[in-house]
């Protein structure tokens, strides 16, 4: 932090808490909780900044709750343990249901009096709080990673009087609110963009084909294929190729930041291997994305494909690129999700289902006409979308810039008659010895062997 203004004080964030309370475990089901159930929360429920009741898990009905760990209106909760970009983080928790239990990988803190939870609340989300926090995070993994109570005990904190805080958090959220108001407007105008997108799509190609157009299968309209299978027994080898699966495979973008190696033999990799051209399809998915396509163009390159994915090549007659409109259409049209089947909430659509789906042929200068009128419509919705985007940065970094205002005192006035920060922390100090001087200390609460380990 910078220097601190006058009649501010800074102290570890140990001194500003009464208590912090941690969560346990609990057995669960992976359904949420119905109202007359408990069910415990969800990393999820405090990840993205408003506190999600939804995200929680029911409680098997054989244990013992006490209702010490019910989480109430008003609380401050803290990730302790989440992803490397998400841990610590923290929220205000506003009307909720009944019946919800802190989980092991959250905490409860409760400011002492004279502190505002909700001056906690902003300062732990500041790039000052949050470096911090990333830089005492413990694991070695990214998918989790764990802050002890001791680390964040030890969180240097600004303190402003009580009245400056309570003046500087109106500030906030008076800004804040404005902000809000404007990333709705942006969520608003991007959702507009996907459905004007999905609409170029399906007017592409009309519901009635011209009787000019000649009428196929995809299966007479070039090769089909599925990729080959993955198994323990090719986890290593002598010939190690790469290939693509279905979490790489988006609509008309295929993503090579996490790309797989198994071994194949030379037999096989020419088999498996994709040519520029090549329209990829997801075999496996949830209803919805089902035979979501995308052409494959080169990169990256010498790949191979597994059977999570069916590739179609195209054949004479028949672009690639009118290979791929089609199945964007017959994507965006629901017609893969018609010839789903569902197993365990995820939808397959077979090759030799894949196979009988209608296929349209116009001549070939008409694809092209087609392709190109449509791709220069998606490419204008492609460009909007991309400023929209750059707006959602510039908000992202107004609401740093807020914060670090406000915690330099430069979001509301001083108020001299303030009682002194560092007044207020001798008194929380003095008010703390008193209780331990006669006995009054905090009651702690049980806690299980797990969490003594895991805080």
């Amino acid at each position: 932090m910078s220097e601190l203004p006058s009649r501010w004080t800074e102290g570890p964030m140990g001194d500003l808490l009464s208590r912090i309370e941690a969560g346990r475990s609990f057995k669960c089901s992976e359904r949420p909780a119905v109202p007359d159930e408990w069910g415990v929360i969800k990393v999820s429920a405090m990840t993205w900044r408003e506190f999600d009741d939804g995200e929680n898990k029911a409680v098997l009905p054989d244990h013992k709750i006490d209702p010490r760990f019910e989480i109430r209106s008003g609380d401050l909760l803290f990730s302790r343990a989440n992803t490397v970009s998400y841990v610590g983080a923290v929220v205000h928790v506003g009307e909720t249901r009944s019946r919800l239990l802190l989980s092991d990988k959250s905490l409860r803190l409760v400011p002492q009096s004279g502190i505002s939870s909700r001056w906690l609340l902003y300062y732990l989300r500041t790039k000052d709080a949050r470096r911090y926090l990333e830089s005492m995070a413990s694991g070695t993994s990214d998918s989790m990673r764990n802050i002890s109570q001791e680390s964040l005990r030890k969180l240097p904190v600004p303190v402003a009087p009580s009245g400056e805080q309570q003046r500087i958090v109106a500030a906030i959220e008076e800004q804040f609110s404005r902000l809000d108001t404007g990333a709705a407007a942006l969520d608003r105008a991007n959702q507009r963009l996907v459905t004007l997108a999905k609409r170029v799509i399906l007017a592409a190609i009309p519901d009635v084909w011209p009787e000019h157009w000649q009428r196929t299968v995809v299966g007479n309209a070039g090769s089909v294929m599925l990729g080959r299978q993955r198994s323990p027994q090719y986890h290593s080898g002598p010939k190690m190729r790469h290939y693509l699966r279905v979490a790489n495979v988006f609509e008309d973008r295929i993503d090579a930041e996490d790309v797989k190696s198994m071994h194949f033999d030379d037999d096989e990799y020419s088999r498996y291997v994709l040519r520029p051209g090549d329209v990829l399809l997801n075999e496996g998915q949830s209803p919805h994305l089902l035979g979501r396509p995308a052409m494959y163009r080169g990169d990256p390159p010498d790949v191979a494909f597994t059977n999570s994915l069916i590739r179609f090549h195209a054949g004479p007659g028949v672009l690639p690129s009118w290979a791929l409109l089609t199945f964007r259409h017959h994507l965006h049209s629901k017609r893969f999700m018609r010839e789903s089947q569902i197993t365990t909430n995820i939808a397959h659509l077979s090759a030799g289902r894949f196979k009988n789906i209608e296929f349209p042929v116009p001549p070939i200068d008409e694809q092209e006409m087609i392709v190109t009128r449509t791709e220069t419509l998606l490419s204008d919705i492609a460009r909007m979308a991309t400023l929209l985007d750059t707006q959602g940065v510039r908000t992202a970094a107004l609401e740093n810039s807020i914060l670090t205002a406000a915690f330099s005192g430069k979001l509301a006035e001083q108020d001299s008659s303030d009682e002194p920060a560092s007044v207020l922390i001798q008194r929380i100090a003095a008010e703390l010895a008193s209780d331990t001087d006669q006995g009054i200390g905090r009651v702690p609460r049980p806690r299980s062997r797990r969490e003594r380990v895991t805080a």
